[in-house]
């Protein structure tokens, strides 16, 4: 059986997404999770985004392979439909900065990083004293000049459609750093914090970050809003653009397509991705 897992974790105490040997990560503390709770050596997860050191997720999907017999076996004498009255023993294993919020039987076809639309994050900025909140810390970053979201969101305009974005990227060899940035707006919260959504098919390493550095400049005047698209255009990195901490940011959902359009879907991705 394909199982499908959504999940919501604090990132600040993850060295990111990725098993590293000798490191707290995301899928490293799961699946050893899975790994106790289904008496397997070993569980393989692919997840919708590899998010980096420090950041924080709300909408993350996962997906791994399972016998059905391993699945009973697991779940004992416990009443419910498999593999959902696993849900409750997992997140007793799992520490309280990772918690899985949903799991289910995957629909034929159904791949969470191939089969996904498009993936949005958030990356919460206070920018004013008022707004500044010790509490809230851990997943904003307090700026310390005001900032103008007319211009952040003329400058964000530039950028929208599909593009070479390696201006804003970590290169991997042999990867594209082609993508179709669906969309990228700056607005306030009812707390009055700044709130970028940035949504694309996919992003690349450091991306979204890279991308509110640079628009940061602009909203605080350094910059004028004409330079995001300048340095687009450049197609190379632009040591003007600072990567901003990672802390602010937030993966909040991932998309995917109708269960009769999920395998399509992943055959496409396919075709124009290269595998991580």
């Amino acid at each position: 059986m394909r199982i499908r897992m959504d999940l919501a974790y604090d990132g600040t105490d993850f060295h990111g997404w990725a098993t590293q040997p000798g490191l707290r990560t995301v899928q490293g503390t799961l699946e050893a999770a899975l790994a106790t709770l289904l008496r397997v050596e070993a569980i393989s997860l692919v997840c919708a985004g590899r998010t980096d050191t420090g950041v924080h997720a709300r909408g993350q999907v996962t997906h791994f392979d399972v016998g059905e017999e391993v699945l009973r076996e697991a779940a004992g004498r416990s009443q419910g439909q498999l593999p959902d009255v696993l849900l409750p023993r997992l997140n007793g294993i799992l520490p309280a900065d990772l918690r899985v919020r949903r799991v289910a039987a995957a629909a034929d076809g159904f791949d969470a990083r191939f089969s996904a639309l498009w993936r949005r994050y958030c990356y919460r900025v206070a920018d004013r004293a008022e707004t500044v909140d010790p509490l809230a810390r851990g997943h904003v970053l307090a700026w310390p000049r005001p900032l103008d979201l007319a211009a952040m969101n003329e400058a964000s305009s530039a950028l929208l459609g599909e593009h070479d974005f390696a201006s804003f990227c970590r290169r991997r060899e042999g990867a594209t750093t082609i993508r179709t940035l669906l969309e990228l707006a700056w607005t306030r919260d009812d707390q009055g914090r700044v709130v970028a959504t940035v949504k694309a098919d996919a992003f690349c390493h450091s991306m979204v970050r890279s991308l509110v550095g640079c628009l940061l400049a602009v909203g605080e005047g350094r910059r004028p809003a004409s330079w995001a698209g300048e340095v687009l255009r450049a197609g190379v990195r632009d040591p003007g653009v600072t990567v901003v901490h990672p802390h602010g940011l937030t993966l909040e959902e991932v998309c995917y397509p109708p269960d009769d359009e999920l395998g399509p879907r992943a055959a496409v991705t396919r075709a124009r991705r290269e595998p991580w």
